[in-house]
């Protein structure tokens, strides 16, 4: 109740505060163009509930690079390929930084976290430890059993809702398995179930952090408003933190009291142990713990909603799904039923199908969001020091002027186009670019293929309800990643 008084009290204040450095943050400085702000909310108004469209929207009367203020906060827009690679390529450095949301202070993950680290020794460190202990080729083709061992798992699931004739929910699917993939490969265990019966403990906080990082905070618009935390978002994520570390904690002291009878696991958890017991001042136990909680949050969600949005286009269009099958079937002739990941460069229909979904529906329509760490001169224009940066990937993806038939789902297109997503061909980057480039994007790639091919090469897919697949919803709407208006559920037949 005082918190709240206080709150009261000091609101007007406050906005006050809040609008006189909206007028003066657009005074002083010669920024981009974009629309007007309103007194103290700024261009608040113009996001919508669905911000990636209504700025493609206003990029389009403002151009590729614009500049709204949402809340106190200067926000850079950039909305073409030749912009983001300006930014991203030519001036990567200066815009590295991070522009931090408040969710992501909770049990002060952005201090140890390698997506909101600034691009400094710390995180320079954490990111060689990520790739030479989780993400190098070498790590990954040494983990491609455990992976083929899981996507048998999911086959065997769904072979059992074949026979029980039991819709599954594909995005749920999906996320069971890569919590899996991510546990067995870093703890030699499984945290979640496909029984719904089951304990699902760390799937579900997983799930409620997500749906709470994911709704609009207005402490982002108004840092100022961060002691009080006026949604509960804060406290809620901090509640549903804790449980998630209690759980690594446990894995960690149970792992601690094995290694001390000399038995080893050889996993990701044993290296990194070792590592920290060679030198804790380099990598300690809360470093070990913001790791594991980034790999599972950014890793989880991001590749399960790319898989249901895959799915559910190639469901949408039948002769897609048929030509996709129809090129597995014909390699697998004289192969094993399970599809090897050096299977992947001969399924360049299968690539064009995952590299459309990303084109169309990108997990992260406007990455994670960058700051410049001090004013930079674009197009005779300025960027200010600590302007958030959102590259508008979704936009980029929709273009007319860079694609045919932008809203089509054509994959035949990527079999013509010579555009890859490793960060170098700006029209598609869905897991960014330059030195801030998602660090599990060959994970992401090799899961992607893989779960997709086994689920289209063994399965027919059918509509709850004898819906037709022309009268599917494919709306989406804006969260933490971009996910589908309703949830992918389908009923399994075998070939």
């Amino acid at each position: 109740m005082d918190n709240y008084l206080a709150f009261t009290l000091l609101f007007p204040f406050l906005l006050a505060t809040a609008y006189a450095i909206t007028i003066s943050g657009r005074r002083n400085s010669r920024l981009p163009p974009g629309p007007f702000p309103f007194p103290i909310i700024g261009n608040l108004l113009h996001l919508g509930d669905k911000p990636h469209q209504s700025l493609a929207t206003l990029s389009k009367r403002y151009g590729p690079l614009m500049s709204l203020k949402l809340g106190t906060r200067t926000t850079i827009v950039v909305s073409s390929p030749d912009m983001a690679k300006e930014f991203f390529q030519k001036h990567d450095h200066s815009f590295s930084s991070r522009s931090i949301p408040d969710m992501s202070r909770l049990l002060d993950h952005d201090k140890y976290s390698m997506v909101w680290l600034p691009a400094g020794d710390q995180w320079r460190r954490l990111r060689r430890i990520s790739k030479e202990y989780m993400f190098s080729v070498q790590r990954l083709d040494a983990s491609e059993p455990l992976r083929q061992k899981k996507v048998k798992e999911l086959l065997d699931h769904v072979n059992c809702c074949c026979t029980s004739e039991k819709a599954v929910n594909i995005g749920g699917m999906a996320f069971t398995t890569l919590v899996n993939v991510l546990s067995e490969f870093m703890f030699s265990v499984d945290f979640d179930q496909y029984d719904s019966l089951s304990s699902q403990e760390f799937k579900d906080n997983v799930w409620t952090l997500m749906e709470i990082a994911g709704k609009p905070n207005i402490v982002d618009f108004f840092p100022i408003l961060k002691m009080f935390d006026p949604q509960g978002l804060l406290r809620r994520g901090n509640l549903c933190g804790r449980k998630i570390m209690t759980i690594f904690d446990r894995v960690i002291d149970q792992r601690l009291q094995t290694l001390s009878t000399s038995s080893t696991n050889n996993d990701v958890l044993d290296m990194l142990l070792n590592l920290n017991q060679k030198d804790e001042s380099m990598f300690n136990r809360n470093d070990m713990r913001h790791l594991f909680f980034v790999l599972f949050i950014a890793g989880t969600d991001t590749v399960s909603s790319t898989l249901e949005w895959a799915m559910a286009e190639l469901i949408h269009n039948p002769s897609k799904l048929e030509k996709a099958r129809s090129e597995i079937t014909k390699l697998m002739e004289n192969k094993k039923n399970i599809i090897q990941e050096s299977d992947i460069p001969q399924l360049p229909y299968l690539q064009a199908v995952i590299k459309e979904t990303l084109r169309l529906h990108p997990p992260a329509p406007f990455l994670v969001p960058h700051q410049a760490i001090h004013d930079v001169e674009i197009l005779g224009f300025t960027v200010p020091k600590k302007a958030q940066i959102l590259c508008n990937v979704w936009a980029i993806g929709r273009d007319p002027k860079l694609w045919s038939h932008p809203k089509m789902f054509m994959p035949e297109r990527f079999l013509e186009l010579k555009v890859d997503y490793g960060g170098q061909d700006f029209e598609l980057i869905p897991f960014g670019a330059g030195r801030r480039i998602c660090p599990g994007l060959n994970m992401a790639h090799r899961m992607l293929h893989i779960m997709l091919c086994s689920l289209i090469q063994n399965f027919d897919w059918k509509l709850e309800g004898n819906m037709r697949a022309q009268d599917m919803d494919m709306g989406e709407k804006f969260g933490l990643t971009l996910q589908r208006n309703v949830p992918l559920k389908t009923i399994p037949l075998r070939l």
